[in-house]
């Protein structure tokens, strides 16, 4: 089974109500399936979103089972295979010149810049797109926004460290999201 029916196929195993109709918007208005989760990092490849939403997920779960965590597989599902539905209709594929190191020549290159069709933020675009079709628990919704951790712009200022701070301390999953995508950015391919 490819990357996108496992995705498929383990997000419609959420039973959240609404679930058919985000995989629908997902297939039809996006290009979710199909787009890198990063510009040149992570991911940089096609399909490469959904693979890391599934490292994420893999992931996620260990340190659940790990931390002993309780919490309902369904929440697991949705925060990791969600966390980045802003990335949908987010990146252009395109080509730039690079130099050849070996021959000092220039040659087109392709890459992905960044054309955001609805800009509207990281962790809440992601958690907004998703309560559109889904509902989501406060945990969920948490986990969600904060999910870049100290890494996202908001948590830069004064208010936005407090608020990050008490989702952390008042719910574990916020953390756990953050450190399962951490690891799928920058361990999982070492």
């Amino acid at each position: 089974m490819d990357s996108k029916a496992i995705f498929i196929d383990v997000l419609r195993g959420s039973g959240r109500d609404g679930i058919d109709d985000l995989i629908e918007y997902l297939e039809a208005e996006t290009d979710f399936f199909t787009a890198p989760a990063s510009t040149r990092h992570h991911g940089a490849v096609p399909g490469g979103l959904v693979i890391h939403s599934l490292a994420v997920l893999e992931n996620l779960t260990k340190l659940s089972q790990t931390f002993e965590f309780v919490v309902h597989p369904s929440s697991l599902t949705i925060t990791a295979l969600l966390h980045d539905l802003c990335k949908a209709n987010y990146y252009k594929a395109s080509l730039r010149n690079v130099k050849n190191e070996s021959t000092g020549e220039w040659e087109k290159q392709p890459y992905y810049l960044i054309e955001d069709q609805f800009p509207l933020g990281h962790g809440e675009k992601s958690a907004i797109l998703a309560m559109q079709f889904i509902s989501l628990s406060a945990e969920e919704l948490l986990a969600i926004r904060w999910h870049m951790g100290a890494w996202d712009d908001a948590a830069q200022g004064y208010s936005g460290r407090q608020c990050l701070n008490v989702a952390l301390t008042k719910n574990w999953l916020v953390g756990a999201l953050h450190m399962a995508d951490t690891a799928a950015t920058y361990f999982d391919n070492k």
